[in-house]
């Protein structure tokens, strides 16, 4: 996997000082479809979702900011590709194994 520049992710500087940063949850678009790797650390799943509201409101101001969007109506979006995949009865689960090269990448 090689990556522009410009899609590559930073680790934030309070999470590269924080001993106790726990990542949860990585996510790709490849081959038309989301691929991702996840860490349920939490005890309780709700905090899962409390994440993912959090992260509906940044995504929503980043897309306001980098392609000038309105951001509640890039949220509204946002909140209407949840709804559907929700409502949805063809997400299914795949599980692929990790190579142990590949493994903390």
């Amino acid at each position: 996997m090689t990556e522009a520049a410009e899609f590559e992710l930073a680790v934030p500087d309070s999470v590269a000082a924080d001993a106790d940063a726990v990542e949860l949850l990585r996510m790709w678009w490849s081959k038309n479809e989301p691929v991702m790797s996840v860490k349920p650390a939490f005890a309780d799943p709700i905090k899962f979702g409390e994440l993912l509201a959090y992260a509906a409101r940044h995504m929503a101001h980043g897309y306001a900011v980098r392609h000038g969007h309105n951001e509640k109506a890039a949220y509204d979006r946002i909140l209407q590709g949840l709804s559907d995949v929700i409502k949805a009865d063809n997400v299914r689960t795949v599980a692929e194994p990790v190579s142990p090269q590949a493994g903390n990448v």
